[in-house]
């Protein structure tokens, strides 16, 4: 790999390819994963979250094995079809799963060519499906060598630069919150500790989300919009002051006092419909939907670890909600949540800080070896 190559993306030359061209393509070979006991191989099926693994599995079969160093395309499911994912491990992989293979792949150029193909999977839902015919036929733009053939070489070197950039970066962030985690003090278990139940009332003041219809995206803005989902901390959308302003509860008729749609930061909202249970904490200011029950905690500032416990607690009950019974406000006063408590009885918030320090701190230490040079 040349050390003095020029990685500005700008003064490379790109071609098009045909996907069939770069890789010789192979189905994986899962048709029932519910037929799958509880294994060390990943599961990969119809999901853009995870890097495609959707659980662990045994595989019944040898052959149900798809060998890893391949790019992994997404060919099936609403939210997921069109999405490409490198895969370096060995994995069971779904029908609706095809991959590539390449002799020149490896982490680096696998992760260069999947952000290219990613930018095709608009084109595609339930009514144009990502077949053989069509993968074949993607067309990807890729920086060319002088011989007109894709440049490996290119792709592997601007994603290592990449990696060493972003290590850098989080390095510095890591090292900030060391520091401002140094003085955390050990606390007991979990299993030590004594914990008691006690009503949502008690703990929150519970608000009533706001829009039953969501405002027509205008793609700017910086106010987020809250909504029915396990993804992006809640967020579905961002708008300005005025899209908000001039936007009713239902899209049209009454429109209501601006603050009425505006919740305060330092909050949980909870999902009370569709994802139902799922819980996120919110540092700024928001709007949402009537799914979100924004929660207030009483007798205590809140701040991030004391939330991050308290939704780990919260996230419990998902398992008694699902689409037919809603976790509204009018039901969430009755729900309980248990909570580790003081000697007195009372919610311990110390305690809840410094737990989640403690294990954040743990964390940080292990994710500290992203920054070991790889050898792959």
């Amino acid at each position: 790999m040349k050390n003095n190559m020029d990685l500005a993306l700008k003064n490379r030359e790109w071609r098009t390819f045909k996907l069939h061209t770069i890789f010789e393509i192979e189905n994986c070979k899962c048709s029932k994963a519910s037929s799958l006991k509880k294994g060390i191989y990943p599961y990969v099926g119809a999901t853009n979250r995870n890097n495609g693994v959707l659980k662990f599995a045994e595989p019944t079969t040898e052959k149900m094995i798809t060998k890893g160093n391949c790019v992994a395309f997404i060919c099936d499911g609403e939210g997921s079809v069109g999405y490409s994912i490198y895969k370096y491990e060995n994995f069971i992989g779904s029908t609706t799963v095809k991959v590539g293979r390449n002799k020149n792949l490896n982490r680096y150029i696998g992760t260069f060519i999947t952000t290219i193909a990613d930018t095709a999977r608009s084109k595609y839902n339930f009514g144009f499906k990502r077949n053989e015919k069509h993968l074949k036929n993607e067309v990807l733009i890729l920086p060319a060598n002088t011989k007109g053939e894709p440049d490996y070489e290119f792709m592997e070197a601007y994603m290592r630069d990449q990696e060493k950039q972003k290590a850098k970066t989080y390095k510095t962030y890591i090292d900030k919150r060391l520091k401002e985690l140094k003085n955390t003090q050990a606390v007991e278990s979990l299993t030590e500790k004594k914990w008691e139940e006690f009503l949502f009332p008690d703990i929150f003041e519970i608000k009533k989300g706001f829009y039953n219809k969501k405002p027509a995206s205008s793609n700017k803005g910086k106010i987020p919009f809250l909504g029915a989902t396990q993804n992006n901390n809640g967020i579905t959308e961002y708008y300005t002051k005025e899209k908000i302003k001039n936007t009713s509860k239902t899209g049209r008729g009454k429109n209501e006092d601006f603050s009425r749609k505006l919740f305060k930061g330092n909050c949980i909202a909870v999902t009370n419909n569709g994802s139902v249970g799922h819980a996120y904490y919110q540092a700024n200011q928001f709007t949402c939907s009537h799914d979100i029950n924004p929660l207030y905690l009483k007798n205590q500032i809140l701040n991030k670890h004391i939330a991050m416990f308290l939704i780990t607690t919260i996230e419990k009950q998902k398992d008694c909600f699902e689409y037919a019974r809603k976790w509204r406000p009018m039901r969430m006063v009755k729900s309980k949540i248990l909570l580790p408590v003081t000697q007195e009885g009372n919610p311990d918030y110390a305690y809840m800080e410094n737990y989640m320090k403690q294990l954040e701190l743990k964390k940080i230490n292990s994710y500290l070896n992203i920054l070991k040079p790889k050898k792959k």
